[in-house]
């Protein structure tokens, strides 16, 4: 009786405190930083809105969707436990230990991203920015890894799944992996060609992801 009540409350909560939190996380994560960068260089960092290759713009168009994706399952668990029961929910999984591991994991992911963009200062774009040329930035978290955006955004997912286990959250959480490296690889060759032999060298100093 006691457990049932728990995963009530955990359920209560979640279905007020998740659409807040997914609003928050894109207006965190994308529309500020777009803001900040594009006050300071009168560049639009979302680059995914020109076509200039075909991988990039399938890259583009991916990411979207999972935004969506996301954001109508949250949607759906908070306002209709009969659709949501549809997306093949792991309902092993529910419980509250792996819900508030996964909200930790969600929130501490947001600040690694934000800390993250803030040290790319004007370089920091969505997509690859094939018109403008942007500084190797080295220091910080990039001092550890290459990609902590991708990294924490990767985590941040995993966060997700753990909160709303279901197939739709692992499917997001497999394919974003996929896409990830995708695009990783395309601004390995896009900075190789921006750098030089200055990325080279730090790419054989710092990881990709960990």
């Amino acid at each position: 009786m006691v457990v049932l009540k728990s995963n009530y409350r955990m359920e209560s909560f979640l279905n007020y405190y998740l659409p807040v939190f997914i609003v928050s996380f894109i207006v965190l994560v994308f529309v500020l930083p777009s803001i900040r960068v594009h006050r300071q260089t009168g560049i639009n960092p979302f680059r995914f809105i020109t076509r200039t290759h075909q991988t990039h713009d399938f890259v583009g168009a991916t990411m979207k969707l999972f935004i969506l994706l996301i954001i109508a399952l949250v949607m759906v668990h908070s306002f209709s436990d009969h659709l949501y029961s549809f997306l093949a929910p792991f309902r092993y999984l529910e419980t509250d230990a792996l819900r508030w591991t996964g909200l930790v994991i969600g929130h501490l992911s947001i600040f690694g991203i934000m800390i993250a963009q803030w040290q790319m200062k004007q370089s920091w774009r969505i997509g690859i920015d094939y018109e403008n040329k942007t500084l190797l930035v080295r220091e910080g978290l990039f001092s550890f890894s290459r990609n902590p955006i991708y990294l924490f955004l990767l985590f941040a997912l995993t966060g997700l799944f753990l909160i709303l286990p279901n197939a739709i959250t692992f499917a997001v959480l497999f394919a974003a992996f996929l896409v990830l490296h995708i695009t990783i690889r395309l601004e390995e060759e896009f900075l190789y060609k921006q750098h030089g032999d200055s990325y080279l060298q730090y790419k054989k100093q710092v990881r990709r992801l960990l």
